[in-house]
């Protein structure tokens, strides 16, 4: 048995999320079923995190175990020609027998993308969130800087996946502009159910004026989810990077 991990992207709008479900399409349940078709087996794929219905992902990696002797190098194109064209299986490489695609990673990235221009753009749709009055970046990414450090975050999580703690390390979190689009990225050593979501909502409502930007903590303090923003579409939301001690699998978009 080998234990193969790939490395993939997808854009997320036509699927229910990551995770396998009954009576729904998922991302996994596509690549379990073009994983098979070209391993002569049915598989198990763990992914590094479970993305939500619509959102999408520049960079992913998922593992699987299999007797199927095919080389590592052939097997993105012929995975491939099983998947539709919005799953991409970009390498393959075998790894550790301990290696677990969610378990052994040590931080990950998200960016929400807001398209903040008066007129909708049609090509952004599903792909960022539109938001038609003037934001100023400068004042977001305040308000982002907030979120940075070890804090009790269940004031921005919705209620879904049951954890342990909802304390988490936030090591970066900031908001810049490119035109008409405004990224804000985040980074820490795992997230909760919506998390990203809700401090985007939250910076938002900072930006218009419910809140101070250094009224956040008390409100992260408080662990009370109504006094936090909204949580925004999840079609903004991008899985962007990874870092796991194999540094073969580490990698995703710069900005």
């Amino acid at each position: 048995m080998r234990n193969i991990a790939l490395k993939l992207m997808y854009n997320g709008t036509a699927y229910h999320g990551w995770q396998v479900q009954k009576n729904a399409v998922t991302v996994c349940g596509t690549l379990e079923k073009a994983i098979a078709a070209v391993c002569g087996g049915p598989v198990q794929l763990t992914g590094c995190g479970r993305t939500d219905a619509g959102v999408h992902a520049e960079y992913y990696v998922a593992n699987f175990w299999t007797e199927s002797r095919i080389p590592v190098e052939r097997l993105p194109f012929a995975i491939n020609t099983h998947t539709p064209e919005d799953i991409v299986v970009q390498d393959a490489l075998e790894v550790a027998e301990d290696f677990n695609a969610i378990n052994s990673c040590l931080k990950k990235e998200y960016t929400y993308r807001i398209y903040n221009a008066r007129i909708k753009n049609p090509f952004y749709v599903n792909r960022a969130y539109f938001y038609p009055k003037r934001l100023d970046e400068a004042y977001l990414n305040r308000a982002a800087h907030m979120f940075v450090g070890t804090h009790d975050f269940a004031a921005v999580r919705n209620v879904g996946t049951e954890t342990k703690t909802t304390v988490r390390t936030i090591y970066w979190c900031s908001v810049e502009r490119s035109g008409e689009l405004l990224e804000l990225r985040v980074c820490a050593d795992g997230f909760l159910y919506n998390m990203v979501r809700a401090i985007t909502g939250t910076v938002l409502y900072a930006a218009e004026g419910k809140f101070r930007p250094e009224d956040i903590p008390g409100i992260l303090e408080s662990r009370d989810r109504s006094l936090a923003g909204p949580t925004v579409p999840p079609g903004g939301l991008y899985l962007t990077r990874l870092w796991y001690e194999d540094e073969r699998l580490n990698g995703g978009t710069n900005p």
